[in-house]
């Protein structure tokens, strides 16, 4: 067994992110791993950009609203427990919902992210409906 030190808390860079996000690495696979896992705070309002992952990305939110969509898609209202898993190379963005903070732990793999435009206020702001139906 070995306990780590891991490293501080990073704000994360305006070009992929609107609006304030910070995260934690929790797990950075060495050769031959490729996990990658993370948890992520987002203040009100903030989302990432447009972005896919080679080999896909699963979210477990654990505090706050998450709003999620995939390009074309509805935008998903996400809560405590729900589990959002995009498959690889699906266009998507996650963020907090506009008056909630919101934390999710991130798991994926590698560092094969394409990242993309930043999703607008209209599109932010558009139609939603909840990930769970009851």
């Amino acid at each position: 067994m070995e306990i780590i030190q891991p490293p501080a808390t990073a704000k994360l860079p305006p070009e992929m992110f609107t609006g304030d996000a910070w995260a934690d690495v929790i797990h950075r696979g060495e050769d031959p791993s490729r996990v990658r896992m993370n948890m992520v705070r987002f203040a009100p309002g903030a989302r990432t950009a447009w972005h896919s992952h080679g080999l896909g990305q699963t979210l477990w939110i654990v505090e706050g609203i998450a709003l999620v969509q995939s390009r074309g898609g509805d935008i998903v209202e996400a809560r405590p427990g729900d589990v959002i898993v995009t498959p690889a190379g699906e266009v998507h963005w996650h963020g907090a919902a506009p008056d909630r903070f919101m934390a999710h732990i991130a798991l994926w793999e590698g560092d094969d992210v394409d990242w993309l435009e930043h999703v607008g206020d209209a599109e932010y702001t558009g139609p939603r409906r909840p990930a769970r139906t009851s």
